[in-house]
Protein backbone atom coordinates (compact mmCIF):
# COMPACT_ATOMS: atom_id res chain seq x y z
CA UNK A 1 0.00 0.00 0.00
CA UNK A 2 0.89 3.48 -0.51
CA UNK A 3 1.13 6.41 1.83
CA UNK A 4 -2.00 7.91 2.66
CA UNK A 5 -2.64 11.23 0.99
CA UNK A 6 -2.88 14.35 3.52
CA UNK A 7 -6.07 16.35 3.74
CA UNK A 8 -7.45 17.99 0.62
CA UNK A 9 -4.18 16.04 -1.45
CA UNK A 10 -7.08 14.03 -3.59
CA UNK A 11 -8.72 17.93 -4.65
CA UNK A 12 -7.31 19.66 -6.68
CA UNK A 13 -8.88 22.66 -6.28
CA UNK A 14 -8.09 22.42 -2.06
CA UNK A 15 -6.30 25.19 -0.65
CA UNK A 16 -3.73 22.90 1.01
CA UNK A 17 -2.86 21.27 -2.35
CA UNK A 18 -2.49 24.43 -4.21
CA UNK A 19 -0.31 26.00 -1.63
CA UNK A 20 1.72 23.10 -1.16
CA UNK A 21 2.46 23.17 -5.11
CA UNK A 22 3.00 27.04 -5.25
CA UNK A 23 5.97 26.45 -2.83
CA UNK A 24 7.39 23.53 -4.48
CA UNK A 25 7.10 25.69 -7.88
CA UNK A 26 8.75 28.68 -6.29
CA UNK A 27 11.81 26.28 -5.05
CA UNK A 28 12.26 24.73 -8.21
CA UNK A 29 11.93 28.34 -10.12
CA UNK A 30 15.08 29.68 -7.73
CA UNK A 31 17.04 26.49 -8.05
CA UNK A 32 16.68 26.50 -12.39
CA UNK A 33 17.05 30.94 -12.40
CA UNK A 34 20.08 31.25 -10.24
CA UNK A 35 22.46 29.81 -12.40
CA UNK A 36 20.78 31.98 -15.47
CA UNK A 37 21.10 35.27 -13.14
CA UNK A 38 24.53 34.23 -12.76
CA UNK A 39 25.45 34.09 -15.90
CA UNK A 40 24.36 37.14 -17.23
CA UNK A 41 26.18 38.91 -14.21
CA UNK A 42 29.61 37.40 -15.27
CA UNK A 43 31.01 40.99 -16.08
CA UNK A 44 29.79 42.86 -13.67
CA UNK A 45 30.57 40.29 -11.10
CA UNK A 46 34.35 40.30 -12.43
CA UNK A 47 33.98 44.39 -12.17
CA UNK A 48 32.79 44.58 -8.73
CA UNK A 49 35.28 41.77 -7.26
CA UNK A 50 37.91 42.69 -9.61
CA UNK A 51 38.55 39.22 -10.85
CA UNK A 52 38.99 37.61 -13.75
CA UNK A 53 36.04 36.31 -16.06
CA UNK A 54 37.61 32.74 -16.23
CA UNK A 55 37.69 32.77 -12.34
CA UNK A 56 33.97 33.19 -12.58
CA UNK A 57 32.96 30.88 -15.29
CA UNK A 58 35.10 28.30 -13.28
CA UNK A 59 32.48 28.51 -10.25
CA UNK A 60 30.05 28.66 -12.82
CA UNK A 61 31.65 24.50 -13.77
CA UNK A 62 31.97 23.65 -10.49
CA UNK A 63 28.63 24.30 -9.19
CA UNK A 64 27.13 22.30 -12.16
CA UNK A 65 29.95 19.53 -11.74
CA UNK A 66 29.38 19.19 -8.00
CA UNK A 67 25.65 18.57 -8.42
CA UNK A 68 25.77 16.61 -10.89
CA UNK A 69 28.36 14.18 -9.29
CA UNK A 70 26.88 14.06 -5.81
CA UNK A 71 23.10 13.67 -6.89
CA UNK A 72 22.68 10.00 -7.41
CA UNK A 73 24.49 9.73 -3.68
CA UNK A 74 22.45 12.41 -2.38
CA UNK A 75 19.02 10.92 -3.84
CA UNK A 76 20.40 8.03 -1.24
CA UNK A 77 21.03 10.33 1.39
CA UNK A 78 17.38 11.73 1.40
CA UNK A 79 16.38 8.12 2.06
CA UNK A 80 18.75 8.09 5.09
CA UNK A 81 18.25 11.27 6.78
CA UNK A 82 14.47 11.93 5.39
CA UNK A 83 13.38 13.11 2.46
CA UNK A 84 12.01 16.04 4.18
CA UNK A 85 14.99 16.98 5.81
CA UNK A 86 17.14 16.27 2.87
CA UNK A 87 14.82 18.93 1.27
CA UNK A 88 15.18 21.42 3.67
CA UNK A 89 18.64 21.38 3.90
CA UNK A 90 18.66 21.49 0.42
CA UNK A 91 17.14 25.21 0.26
CA UNK A 92 19.39 26.35 3.47
CA UNK A 93 22.57 25.52 1.12
CA UNK A 94 21.18 26.96 -1.86
CA UNK A 95 19.99 29.57 0.68
CA UNK A 96 23.60 30.22 1.62
CA UNK A 97 25.20 30.00 -1.52
CA UNK A 98 22.77 33.11 -2.78
CA UNK A 99 23.16 34.91 0.15
CA UNK A 100 27.14 34.23 0.13
CA UNK A 101 26.69 36.15 -3.85
CA UNK A 102 24.91 38.94 -1.98
CA UNK A 103 27.19 39.39 0.44
CA UNK A 104 30.40 38.56 -1.40
CA UNK A 105 33.71 40.42 -1.45
CA UNK A 106 35.89 38.13 -3.05
CA UNK A 107 35.97 34.75 -5.45
CA UNK A 108 36.55 32.86 -3.09
CA UNK A 109 33.40 33.17 -1.03
CA UNK A 110 31.49 32.53 -4.32
CA UNK A 111 33.78 29.36 -4.85
CA UNK A 112 32.99 27.86 -1.51
CA UNK A 113 29.43 29.25 -0.56
CA UNK A 114 28.01 29.39 -4.57
CA UNK A 115 29.58 26.90 -6.49
CA UNK A 116 30.23 24.14 -3.79
CA UNK A 117 27.88 24.40 -1.04
CA UNK A 118 24.94 25.45 -3.62
CA UNK A 119 25.80 22.38 -5.93
CA UNK A 120 25.57 20.17 -3.10
CA UNK A 121 21.87 21.76 -1.66
CA UNK A 122 20.80 21.51 -5.63
CA UNK A 123 21.83 17.28 -5.24
CA UNK A 124 20.10 17.02 -1.85
CA UNK A 125 17.21 18.84 -3.51
CA UNK A 126 15.98 18.04 -6.63
CA UNK A 127 15.74 14.20 -5.95
CA UNK A 128 14.13 15.51 -2.51
CA UNK A 129 11.62 17.32 -4.50
CA UNK A 130 10.15 14.67 -6.69
CA UNK A 131 10.05 11.95 -3.74
CA UNK A 132 7.95 14.56 -1.64
CA UNK A 133 5.83 15.19 -4.77
CA UNK A 134 4.94 11.71 -4.86
CA UNK A 135 4.34 11.31 -0.89
CA UNK A 136 2.08 14.22 -0.75
CA UNK A 137 -0.17 13.87 -3.52
CA UNK A 138 -1.99 11.29 -5.12
CA UNK A 139 -3.84 10.49 -8.40
CA UNK A 140 -4.89 14.58 -10.75
CA UNK A 141 -3.33 15.98 -7.56
CA UNK A 142 0.13 14.81 -8.12
CA UNK A 143 0.11 15.13 -12.40
CA UNK A 144 -1.18 18.99 -11.56
CA UNK A 145 2.39 18.73 -8.57
CA UNK A 146 4.44 17.40 -11.29
CA UNK A 147 2.93 19.90 -13.96
CA UNK A 148 3.66 22.75 -12.23
CA UNK A 149 6.64 22.40 -11.00
CA UNK A 150 8.04 21.29 -14.30
CA UNK A 151 6.91 24.71 -15.66
CA UNK A 152 8.60 26.62 -13.00
CA UNK A 153 11.80 25.18 -13.68
CA UNK A 154 10.95 25.42 -17.58
CA UNK A 155 9.74 28.93 -17.40
CA UNK A 156 12.99 29.80 -15.19
CA UNK A 157 15.56 28.51 -18.36
CA UNK A 158 13.36 30.31 -20.73
CA UNK A 159 12.93 34.07 -18.95
CA UNK A 160 15.77 33.71 -16.35
CA UNK A 161 18.70 35.67 -18.84
CA UNK A 162 15.42 38.32 -19.21
CA UNK A 163 15.01 38.80 -15.40
CA UNK A 164 19.09 38.43 -15.02
CA UNK A 165 19.78 41.09 -17.67
CA UNK A 166 17.07 43.52 -16.24
CA UNK A 167 18.34 43.22 -12.42
CA UNK A 168 21.75 43.38 -13.44
CA UNK A 169 21.40 46.04 -15.84
CA UNK A 170 19.36 48.35 -13.77
CA UNK A 171 19.26 47.57 -9.92
CA UNK A 172 22.80 45.13 -9.11
CA UNK A 173 23.77 41.31 -9.63
CA UNK A 174 23.53 41.63 -5.60
CA UNK A 175 19.85 42.37 -5.66
CA UNK A 176 18.86 39.39 -8.06
CA UNK A 177 20.53 36.83 -5.20
CA UNK A 178 19.59 38.36 -2.49
CA UNK A 179 15.65 37.87 -3.73
CA UNK A 180 16.53 34.40 -4.21
CA UNK A 181 17.25 34.03 -0.37
CA UNK A 182 13.61 36.28 0.29
CA UNK A 183 11.48 33.37 -2.22
CA UNK A 184 13.82 30.60 -0.09
CA UNK A 185 13.22 32.15 3.28
CA UNK A 186 9.21 32.22 2.27
CA UNK A 187 9.53 28.79 1.31
CA UNK A 188 11.17 27.28 4.22
CA UNK A 189 8.58 29.59 6.36
CA UNK A 190 5.72 27.06 5.07
CA UNK A 191 7.73 23.80 5.06
CA UNK A 192 4.99 22.84 7.49
CA UNK A 193 2.65 22.26 4.47
CA UNK A 194 5.09 19.28 3.29
CA UNK A 195 4.38 16.27 5.03
CA UNK A 196 7.67 13.49 5.43
CA UNK A 197 7.27 10.06 4.13
CA UNK A 198 8.99 7.71 6.19
CA UNK A 199 11.90 5.21 4.23
CA UNK A 200 11.64 1.63 5.60
CA UNK A 201 14.02 0.17 2.96
CA UNK A 202 17.70 -1.11 4.40
CA UNK A 203 19.98 1.37 5.61
CA UNK A 204 23.24 -0.08 4.63
CA UNK A 205 25.74 2.23 2.62
CA UNK A 206 27.06 1.32 -0.71
CA UNK A 207 30.44 3.00 -0.93
CA UNK A 208 31.84 1.69 -3.92
CA UNK A 209 28.84 2.52 -6.10
CA UNK A 210 29.25 5.39 -4.19
CA UNK A 211 32.61 6.59 -5.28
CA UNK A 212 31.78 5.06 -8.85
CA UNK A 213 28.58 7.08 -9.43
CA UNK A 214 31.09 10.26 -8.38
CA UNK A 215 33.47 9.73 -11.37
CA UNK A 216 31.09 8.57 -13.63
CA UNK A 217 28.94 11.83 -13.60
CA UNK A 218 31.41 14.05 -12.97
CA UNK A 219 33.14 13.05 -15.44
CA UNK A 220 30.63 12.89 -18.00
CA UNK A 221 29.67 16.49 -17.25
CA UNK A 222 33.11 17.84 -16.65
CA UNK A 223 33.80 16.61 -20.01
CA UNK A 224 30.75 18.43 -21.50
CA UNK A 225 32.10 21.59 -19.58
CA UNK A 226 35.84 21.38 -20.66
CA UNK A 227 34.33 21.05 -24.76
CA UNK A 228 32.12 23.95 -24.17
CA UNK A 229 34.50 26.09 -22.93
CA UNK A 230 37.33 24.86 -25.76
CA UNK A 231 39.67 23.25 -23.49
CA UNK A 232 41.23 19.77 -23.95
CA UNK A 233 41.16 16.17 -22.96
CA UNK A 234 37.56 16.45 -23.65
CA UNK A 235 37.67 12.67 -24.90
CA UNK A 236 39.26 10.86 -21.92
CA UNK A 237 37.50 12.79 -19.63
CA UNK A 238 33.99 11.87 -21.04
CA UNK A 239 35.87 7.99 -21.73
CA UNK A 240 36.89 8.05 -17.80
CA UNK A 241 33.04 8.77 -16.86
CA UNK A 242 31.56 6.58 -19.34
CA UNK A 243 34.02 3.50 -17.83
CA UNK A 244 33.41 4.76 -14.40
CA UNK A 245 29.61 4.32 -15.01
CA UNK A 246 29.73 1.19 -17.01
CA UNK A 247 31.27 -0.34 -13.62
CA UNK A 248 28.76 1.07 -11.67
CA UNK A 249 26.27 -0.70 -13.43
CA UNK A 250 28.04 -4.05 -13.20
CA UNK A 251 28.43 -3.60 -9.71
CA UNK A 252 24.71 -2.77 -9.17
CA UNK A 253 23.61 -5.86 -10.60
CA UNK A 254 26.70 -7.88 -8.39
CA UNK A 255 25.29 -6.40 -5.47
CA UNK A 256 22.08 -7.23 -5.96
CA UNK A 257 23.26 -10.99 -6.54
CA UNK A 258 24.56 -11.54 -3.60
CA UNK A 259 21.76 -10.05 -1.69
CA UNK A 260 23.35 -6.54 -0.72
CA UNK A 261 21.34 -2.92 -1.22
CA UNK A 262 22.92 -1.12 -4.04
CA UNK A 263 23.34 2.52 -4.23
CA UNK A 264 20.77 2.20 -7.00
CA UNK A 265 18.27 -0.70 -7.43
CA UNK A 266 18.73 -2.30 -11.10
CA UNK A 267 15.71 -3.25 -11.08
CA UNK A 268 14.22 0.22 -12.58
CA UNK A 269 15.91 -0.34 -15.30
CA UNK A 270 14.60 -3.06 -16.40
CA UNK A 271 10.92 -1.62 -15.94
CA UNK A 272 10.44 -0.15 -19.67
CA UNK A 273 8.12 2.59 -18.31
CA UNK A 274 10.96 3.29 -15.90
CA UNK A 275 13.68 3.68 -19.22
CA UNK A 276 11.57 5.46 -21.53
CA UNK A 277 10.52 7.59 -19.14
CA UNK A 278 14.05 8.79 -18.36
CA UNK A 279 14.89 9.03 -21.65
CA UNK A 280 11.96 11.30 -22.60
CA UNK A 281 13.23 13.69 -19.78
CA UNK A 282 16.72 13.46 -21.27
CA UNK A 283 15.59 14.64 -24.86
CA UNK A 284 13.54 16.85 -23.40
CA UNK A 285 16.11 18.90 -21.81
CA UNK A 286 18.82 18.38 -24.75
CA UNK A 287 15.65 20.15 -26.61
CA UNK A 288 15.45 22.88 -24.03
CA UNK A 289 19.07 23.15 -23.93
CA UNK A 290 19.80 23.72 -27.46
CA UNK A 291 17.16 25.99 -28.04
CA UNK A 292 18.44 28.52 -25.31
CA UNK A 293 21.75 28.75 -26.38
CA UNK A 294 20.73 28.80 -29.86
CA UNK A 295 17.64 31.69 -30.29
CA UNK A 296 19.26 34.24 -27.98
CA UNK A 297 22.03 34.04 -30.11
CA UNK A 298 19.98 34.76 -33.21
CA UNK A 299 18.36 37.36 -31.58
CA UNK A 300 20.93 39.35 -29.89
CA UNK A 301 23.95 38.68 -32.47
CA UNK A 302 21.45 38.82 -36.18
CA UNK A 303 18.85 41.07 -34.94
CA UNK A 304 21.19 42.63 -32.52
CA UNK A 305 18.47 42.80 -29.61
CA UNK A 306 20.10 43.61 -26.13
CA UNK A 307 19.06 41.17 -23.33
CA UNK A 308 15.88 42.76 -22.07
CA UNK A 309 14.36 42.64 -26.49
CA UNK A 310 15.81 39.44 -26.60
CA UNK A 311 13.74 38.14 -23.15
CA UNK A 312 10.92 39.81 -24.74
CA UNK A 313 10.76 38.34 -28.71
CA UNK A 314 11.45 34.67 -26.59
CA UNK A 315 8.04 35.31 -24.01
CA UNK A 316 5.61 33.63 -26.62
CA UNK A 317 8.06 30.37 -26.15
CA UNK A 318 8.10 31.16 -22.28
CA UNK A 319 4.58 32.18 -21.84
CA UNK A 320 3.41 29.12 -23.59
CA UNK A 321 5.03 27.05 -22.21
CA UNK A 322 4.21 27.62 -18.86
CA UNK A 323 0.04 28.09 -19.89
CA UNK A 324 0.60 25.06 -21.74
CA UNK A 325 2.36 22.63 -18.80
CA UNK A 326 -0.82 24.05 -16.63
CA UNK A 327 -3.29 23.36 -18.98
CA UNK A 328 -2.05 19.89 -19.51
CA UNK A 329 -1.91 19.07 -15.93
CA UNK A 330 -5.73 20.19 -15.69
CA UNK A 331 -7.27 18.96 -18.26
CA UNK A 332 -5.10 15.97 -19.86
CA UNK A 333 -8.03 13.61 -17.61
CA UNK A 334 -8.24 10.41 -19.15
CA UNK A 335 -5.56 11.08 -22.14
CA UNK A 336 -2.52 8.67 -22.36
CA UNK A 337 0.37 10.24 -20.69
CA UNK A 338 2.27 9.07 -23.87
CA UNK A 339 0.07 10.19 -26.07
CA UNK A 340 0.34 13.61 -24.72
CA UNK A 341 4.11 13.46 -24.50
CA UNK A 342 4.39 12.53 -28.32
CA UNK A 343 2.70 15.65 -29.10
CA UNK A 344 4.36 17.86 -27.36
CA UNK A 345 7.60 16.10 -28.65
CA UNK A 346 6.00 16.65 -32.37
CA UNK A 347 4.84 20.60 -31.72
CA UNK A 348 8.79 21.29 -30.47
CA UNK A 349 9.93 19.72 -33.62
CA UNK A 350 7.24 21.45 -35.47
CA UNK A 351 8.33 24.48 -34.00
CA UNK A 352 11.68 24.61 -34.39
CA UNK A 353 11.90 23.40 -37.66
CA UNK A 354 9.60 26.82 -39.16
CA UNK A 355 12.44 28.37 -37.29
CA UNK A 356 15.35 27.59 -39.02
CA UNK A 357 14.71 28.94 -42.39
CA UNK A 358 13.15 32.21 -40.93
CA UNK A 359 16.74 32.70 -39.64
CA UNK A 360 17.81 34.38 -43.25
CA UNK A 361 14.64 35.81 -43.61
CA UNK A 362 13.41 38.06 -40.69
CA UNK A 363 14.25 41.71 -39.53
CA UNK A 364 12.03 40.99 -36.02
CA UNK A 365 11.82 38.60 -33.92
CA UNK A 366 7.86 39.08 -33.56
CA UNK A 367 8.06 37.44 -36.78
CA UNK A 368 8.94 34.02 -34.88
CA UNK A 369 5.64 34.39 -32.42
CA UNK A 370 4.05 31.62 -33.93
CA UNK A 371 6.93 29.20 -34.23
CA UNK A 372 7.86 30.15 -31.15
CA UNK A 373 4.25 29.45 -29.61
CA UNK A 374 4.29 25.72 -31.20
CA UNK A 375 7.61 24.76 -29.81
CA UNK A 376 6.53 26.53 -26.32
CA UNK A 377 2.95 24.54 -26.20
CA UNK A 378 5.09 21.31 -27.09
CA UNK A 379 8.04 21.95 -24.25
CA UNK A 380 5.03 22.52 -21.94
CA UNK A 381 2.63 19.17 -22.86
CA UNK A 382 6.82 17.32 -21.83
CA UNK A 383 7.12 18.87 -18.57
CA UNK A 384 3.14 18.12 -17.70
CA UNK A 385 3.80 14.67 -17.90
CA UNK A 386 7.29 13.55 -18.11
CA UNK A 387 8.07 13.50 -14.35
CA UNK A 388 4.97 11.92 -13.41
CA UNK A 389 5.06 9.17 -16.48
CA UNK A 390 8.21 8.12 -14.90
CA UNK A 391 7.43 8.31 -11.11
CA UNK A 392 4.15 7.79 -10.44
CA UNK A 393 4.03 3.81 -10.58
CA UNK A 394 7.19 3.59 -8.61
CA UNK A 395 6.80 2.30 -5.23
CA UNK A 396 7.93 4.69 -2.14
CA UNK A 397 11.11 2.72 -1.37
CA UNK A 398 12.04 3.51 -4.71
CA UNK A 399 11.07 6.65 -5.63
CA UNK A 400 14.00 8.65 -4.24
CA UNK A 401 16.82 6.32 -6.03
CA UNK A 402 14.05 6.78 -9.53
CA UNK A 403 13.99 10.59 -8.69
CA UNK A 404 18.45 11.13 -8.68
CA UNK A 405 18.29 8.81 -11.64
CA UNK A 406 15.54 11.19 -13.46
CA UNK A 407 16.97 14.52 -12.28
CA UNK A 408 20.36 13.16 -13.29
CA UNK A 409 19.28 12.27 -17.08
CA UNK A 410 17.34 15.90 -17.09
CA UNK A 411 20.82 17.73 -16.07
CA UNK A 412 22.75 15.34 -18.17
CA UNK A 413 20.11 16.89 -20.84
CA UNK A 414 20.53 19.97 -20.13
CA UNK A 415 23.92 20.41 -20.23
CA UNK A 416 24.96 18.33 -23.37
CA UNK A 417 21.94 20.72 -25.17
CA UNK A 418 24.41 23.61 -24.62
CA UNK A 419 27.12 22.24 -24.88
CA UNK A 420 25.94 20.64 -28.79
CA UNK A 421 24.19 23.64 -29.80
CA UNK A 422 27.11 25.81 -28.21
CA UNK A 423 30.29 23.65 -29.73
CA UNK A 424 28.60 23.29 -32.89
CA UNK A 425 27.76 26.35 -33.56
CA UNK A 426 31.54 27.91 -32.67
CA UNK A 427 32.82 24.70 -35.23
CA UNK A 428 30.76 25.79 -38.32
CA UNK A 429 31.22 29.52 -38.27
CA UNK A 430 34.79 28.65 -37.72
CA UNK A 431 34.71 26.64 -40.95
CA UNK A 432 32.11 28.48 -42.86
CA UNK A 433 33.86 31.59 -42.48
CA UNK A 434 37.23 30.44 -42.92
CA UNK A 435 35.98 28.61 -46.38
CA UNK A 436 33.97 32.36 -47.76
CA UNK A 437 37.02 34.59 -46.91
CA UNK A 438 39.42 32.02 -48.85
CA UNK A 439 37.02 31.80 -51.70
CA UNK A 440 36.83 35.91 -51.92
CA UNK A 441 38.13 37.39 -54.35
CA UNK A 442 38.10 41.08 -52.91
CA UNK A 443 39.46 40.21 -49.66
CA UNK A 444 43.68 40.32 -49.97
CA UNK A 445 45.34 37.10 -49.83
CA UNK A 446 47.66 37.99 -46.93
CA UNK A 447 44.55 38.97 -44.69
CA UNK A 448 42.57 35.73 -46.21
CA UNK A 449 45.25 34.10 -44.00
CA UNK A 450 45.03 36.61 -41.00
CA UNK A 451 41.43 36.08 -40.93
CA UNK A 452 41.51 31.86 -41.01
CA UNK A 453 44.14 32.06 -38.48
CA UNK A 454 42.65 33.99 -35.95
CA UNK A 455 39.27 32.39 -36.38
CA UNK A 456 40.90 28.90 -35.73
CA UNK A 457 41.79 29.76 -32.34
CA UNK A 458 39.09 32.38 -31.47
CA UNK A 459 35.82 32.00 -33.09
CA UNK A 460 33.28 33.84 -31.70
CA UNK A 461 29.63 34.70 -32.84
CA UNK A 462 29.47 38.59 -33.75
CA UNK A 463 26.96 41.24 -34.47
CA UNK A 464 27.23 43.19 -37.66
CA UNK A 465 28.09 46.21 -35.25
CA UNK A 466 30.37 44.15 -33.58
CA UNK A 467 32.41 43.40 -36.42
CA UNK A 468 32.24 46.69 -37.96
CA UNK A 469 34.00 48.39 -35.18
CA UNK A 470 37.10 45.77 -35.07
CA UNK A 471 37.66 46.26 -38.81
CA UNK A 472 37.91 49.88 -39.15
CA UNK A 473 40.84 51.23 -41.21
CA UNK A 474 40.80 48.65 -43.92
CA UNK A 475 39.60 49.66 -47.78
CA UNK A 476 35.57 50.07 -47.67
CA UNK A 477 35.51 46.91 -50.18
CA UNK A 478 36.87 44.79 -48.03
CA UNK A 479 34.88 46.09 -44.70
CA UNK A 480 31.81 45.05 -46.50
CA UNK A 481 33.03 41.61 -47.96
CA UNK A 482 34.06 40.93 -44.30
CA UNK A 483 30.49 42.07 -42.78
CA UNK A 484 28.88 40.44 -45.77
CA UNK A 485 30.65 36.97 -44.73
CA UNK A 486 30.09 36.91 -40.91
CA UNK A 487 26.37 37.65 -41.67
CA UNK A 488 26.24 34.30 -43.75
CA UNK A 489 28.80 32.39 -41.83
CA UNK A 490 26.69 33.62 -38.81
CA UNK A 491 23.24 32.95 -39.71
CA UNK A 492 24.54 29.68 -41.53
CA UNK A 493 26.25 28.27 -37.98
CA UNK A 494 22.78 29.41 -36.11
CA UNK A 495 20.77 27.10 -38.35
CA UNK A 496 23.39 24.40 -37.60
CA UNK A 497 22.56 24.29 -33.95
CA UNK A 498 18.86 24.77 -34.41
CA UNK A 499 19.00 21.22 -35.85
CA UNK A 500 20.67 20.05 -31.96
CA UNK A 501 17.22 20.82 -30.46
CA UNK A 502 15.32 19.57 -33.57
CA UNK A 503 16.88 16.15 -33.50
CA UNK A 504 16.21 15.88 -30.15
CA UNK A 505 12.53 16.25 -30.31
CA UNK A 506 12.26 13.63 -33.48
CA UNK A 507 14.03 11.20 -31.24
CA UNK A 508 11.79 12.17 -28.79
CA UNK A 509 8.58 11.42 -31.13
CA UNK A 510 10.31 8.44 -31.95
CA UNK A 511 10.60 7.18 -28.06
CA UNK A 512 6.97 8.11 -27.42
CA UNK A 513 5.84 5.77 -30.05
CA UNK A 514 7.49 2.72 -28.20
CA UNK A 515 5.66 4.83 -24.31
CA UNK A 516 1.98 4.28 -26.68
CA UNK A 517 3.10 0.29 -27.24
CA UNK A 518 3.53 -0.10 -23.29
CA UNK A 519 0.32 -0.44 -21.33
CA UNK A 520 -0.62 2.43 -18.92
CA UNK A 521 0.82 1.75 -15.19
CA UNK A 522 -1.29 2.08 -12.16
CA UNK A 523 -0.24 4.17 -9.55
CA UNK A 524 2.13 3.26 -7.04
CA UNK A 525 -0.28 2.60 -4.40
CA UNK A 526 -1.81 0.06 -6.24
CA UNK A 527 0.88 -1.15 -8.47
CA UNK A 528 2.39 -4.98 -8.28
CA UNK A 529 6.50 -4.75 -7.58
CA UNK A 530 8.69 -3.56 -10.64
CA UNK A 531 10.74 -6.57 -12.11
CA UNK A 532 13.76 -7.52 -10.11
CA UNK A 533 12.25 -6.81 -6.49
Amino acid sequence: MGPEPVEGTTAPKDAHSRRLMLLLAAAMFVLVVDTSLMNVSISAVVRDLDTTAGGVQSAIALEALVSAAFILINSKVGDLIGRKRAYVLGLLAYATGALAMTLAQSLTAIVVFWAIVGGLGASLLLPAMQSLIHGNFEGPAQKQAYAMVGAAAAIAAAVGPLLGGFVTTYLSWRVGFGLEAVIIVVVLAQIRLVRDVPYTGSRQVDVVGAVLSVIGMGGVVLGILVWQEGGELVGLLIAIGVVALALLARWLVRRERRHKVPLLDPGLFRHPTFTTGVTGQMLQQITLGGAMIALPLFLQMTLEYDALEAGLALSPLSLTMFAAALVAGRRSGKRRPASVIRTGFLLSAVGIAVIIPFVWRVDSGWYLALPLAVTGCGLGLLVSQLNNYTLAPIEEERVSEAAGVNSAAGSFGLSFGLAMAGGILLATLALGFNQLTRDNPVIPAAEQQQIATALETDAEVMSTTQLAEQITGQPPAVEAEVLAINEQARNRSLQVALLVPLLASLAGFGTSFRMLRLPDQRPSSTRPELPGA
